[in-house]
């Protein structure tokens, strides 16, 4: 299956109304059941374990969302949740505890080694891959200690998979639009290394996880 490029409906930055609420509402579902949340927190165990990391760590959230995988871990992870969408961050406001940043992850706002840790959950897909190259670079200036990517694995199963699910649970038609292509625009194995080697780091690890996830620990 070819990767496609198709911009989602979430990357319409006019929407600005309840569609985006309950888009995020769903999401936060699906991280928990389909192993967002679970992904993101194995990637955080491994980099504690090799850096030797005990302490509570400044995380940068880029591409936020509903920043839904951080919930109750508030001894663990200090967040700042950065995202382009305005309504995205008012949705946060309100529903975390979280620092809220409405910015460009493209271009951070931040000054270089800011955070202990850069973090991007399902957000990289949006993109393409020289953008996704620069913005890992970028992330490698603003984190101390690592960066940890959670992503989608593109496979015919899991496409299948996601369609039948949101069309017999999901209420939002941004979710049944947007979570199969973005199945679509996930990556193969060989995709993730070549975007890595482009951005020359020497120490990291790519893992599969539940269900159909990529994760990604990089050491800096």
């Amino acid at each position: 299956m070819e990767r496609r490029d198709d911009s989602e409906i979430m990357d319409d930055f006019s929407i600005q109304d309840e569609r985006i609420d309950s888009a995020l509402r769903e999401l936060k579902t699906i991280n928990i059941l389909l192993g967002g949340k679970a992904t993101t927190h194995k990637g955080f165990r491994i980099l504690r374990k090799r850096k030797s990391l005990v302490h509570q760590l400044t995380v940068l959230d880029a591409g936020a969302g509903g920043a839904d995988v951080f919930e109750n871990g508030s001894d663990q992870y200090s967040i700042t949740a950065l995202d382009k969408n305005p309504r995205t961050c008012l949705y946060l406001i309100k529903h975390s505890e979280w620092c809220v940043v409405c910015g460009d992850a493209a271009e951070i706002p931040f000054k270089e080694q800011s955070f202990d840790v850069v973090h991007a959950s399902l957000f990289l897909h949006h993109f393409t891959e020289e953008q996704i190259v620069r913005m890992i670079r970028s992330f490698s200036k603003i984190a101390r200690h690592g960066i940890i990517l959670n992503d989608l694995r593109r496979s015919t199963f899991a496409l299948i998979g996601i369609k039948i699910l949101t069309l017999l649970f999901s209420r939002s038609g941004m979710v049944k639009h947007d979570a199969p292509l973005s199945v679509q625009r996930g990556f193969t194995k060989n995709e993730l290394l070549r975007i890595l080697n482009q951005c020359s780091f020497e120490h990291f690890t790519i893992k599969r996880t539940w269900a159909f996830r990529w994760l990604v620990v990089i050491e800096i």
